[in-house]
């Protein structure tokens, strides 16, 4: 199954780092689907910060910092993936 958790709504090139306000639950080791007009691609979240701090779940009303893999957009949405749809990310990453 695929659910829409939320969007990108800042990236720090640098830092490889995404903002994001999500819609649903997300948790450090969930499969995570990004994809947008020019954003397609899927990876384990490794690392989150809520005000500099780790967390290891973010939900709705909360601003998530999530370390990506690869160039996110503002805009782009973040999918969590489970049961058929759970299948190896398309960038390897290690937790």
């Amino acid at each position: 199954m695929r659910e829409c958790v939320g969007k990108v709504t800042h990236y720090f090139n640098r830092l490889g780092v995404a903002v994001i306000e999500p819609d649903g639950e997300l948790r450090v080791g969930d499969l995570i689907h990004l994809y947008g007009h020019t954003t397609d691609f899927t990876q384990w979240v490794g690392s989150m910060e809520i005000d500099h701090r780790k967390v290891d779940v973010i939900g709705p009303g909360d601003q998530g910092a999530l370390l990506v893999v690869k160039r996110v957009r503002r805009g782009d949405e973040v999918f969590k993936l489970t049961g058929d749809d759970r299948v190896e990310p398309t960038v390897c990453t290690h937790l």
